[in-house]
């Protein structure tokens, strides 16, 4: 029986309470820490949890804890998890791993040293239509992808950024490119693999009480040729959400939709009912995941626990997230065109380097403790 922390007790803590709950034969959540502890008691009342209520998660490093869920502010991700990795814990941490590729580096070297499991939350790969669509790529019958599209569109009011850490470079880390698109863009790497080069712009349309962008889009190039679109956004009503994926010979995208054309004699496009046939019949013989979201990643993790097989998204596939995104940070702030992989020597690689060299829209005018408790939008691309 393993026994679980959990490190924030916000609102995305419930997504973990409630994974870990479905499997009450596997593990046991002992302790919520947060720095308002009556938060912890909140969450631990409202899940009628047999659990220590903490306020310094300090306490928590001289305990038997098998296994802490951080989810905590981007900033503090780093120092936390190296700490319980190093006091014998296993960390899943929540998105983005960290706010710099040199805290990254830092929580990847504690996992390799202490032999501890690193995970990085990106619930979504967990989503049955987000597995049929990598299996559907990995069969070829699309042909090269020669194009992709991702949008990753919310709508956030101008309060949102009121909250004390959201807003700034040193303690959000960014805007939605970071703490949005972050999940399309775990998918698109999942699914591509990295560009190797890209060029962006990122302004703030609707949020003058944040130092960070509200809207970005990224424009990437692929080492075959490929080219690709992601745009970030927390200005669009209605949080319309795709990832499209074009082939040489059809078009896939989630949320799910396959269209495939033939060449007339003149060049000009023909329905390829057939291949639309052929792909659909093999996404919907793919199987249901077992567990979704959060709850199936969870799975994961406890059975890489046990087992000692990989999880599905490690510190490695964390960091490359946070690459994609800082690069699109750097390009934005400096006008330039930006190559992949990013060096240590790069003024970005750090949490310094970000917050002096990355652009600052506006001062951030309101800082408030907390929201009252309120469901909150996971997006509809994996429907």
């Amino acid at each position: 029986m393993l026994k679980v922390a959990i490190i924030g007790a916000g609102a995305i803590s419930a997504a973990h309470i409630e994974g870990y709950l479905q499997f009450p034969e596997r593990c046991r959540i002992v302790a919520v820490s947060d720095i308002y502890v009556e938060k912890a008691q909140e969450r631990i009342d409202q899940f009628g949890l047999e659990a220590l209520a903490v306020k310094d998660y300090k306490e928590l490093l001289q305990e038997d804890v098998d296994l802490v869920s951080i989810c905590t502010p981007p900033y503090t991700h780093a120092e936390l998890a190296v700490q319980f990795m190093e006091a014998g814990a296993h960390v899943l941490v929540e998105k983005p791993m960290a706010s710099s590729l040199e805290e990254c580096d830092r929580m990847n070297e504690a996992a390799r040293r202490t032999g501890r499991m690193l995970s990085v939350v990106a619930q979504n790969r967990f989503k049955t239509p987000m597995m049929k669509m990598k299996a559907v790529l990995e069969s070829g019958l699309i042909g090269k992808v020669v194009h992709v599209q991702v949008d990753s569109f919310w709508w956030r009011g101008h309060c949102y950024y009121d909250l004390w850490w959201r807003g700034t470079w040193e303690k959000e880390g960014g805007g939605p490119t970071l703490n949005h698109a972050v999940h399309h863009i775990d998918a698109l790497l999942w699914m591509m693999g990295s560009p190797v080069e890209l060029q962006a712009m990122m302004s703030n349309v609707a949020h003058d009480n944040a130092e960070v962008e509200d809207l970005s889009i990224g424009m990437l190039r692929y080492a075959d040729g490929a080219l690709g679109q992601l745009t970030s956004s927390v200005v669009h009503h209605g949080e319309e959400q795709q990832l499209i994926f074009q082939g040489e010979k059809a078009r896939v995208s989630a949320p799910w939709k396959v269209t495939a054309s033939n060449s007339r004699a003149n060049g000009f496009p023909e329905p390829n009912t057939a291949l639309e046939a052929q792909l659909q019949a093999l996404y919907d013989g793919l199987p249901e995941v077992a567990y979704e979201a959060h709850t199936g990643q969870i799975d994961n993790v406890l059975t890489a626990i046990k087992t000692g097989a990989p999880v599905l998204i490690d510190g490695i596939s964390g960091r490359q997230t946070l690459e994609l995104i800082t690069a699109i940070y750097k390009s934005a702030s400096t006008g330039e065109k930006v190559k992949l992989p990013l060096t240590e020597q790069d003024p970005f690689y750090t949490r310094s380097g970000v917050q002096a060299n990355a652009t600052r829209f506006y001062e951030k005018k309101t800082s408030i403790e907390n929201f009252a408790s309120q469901s909150i939008t996971t997006g509809s691309t994996y429907q």
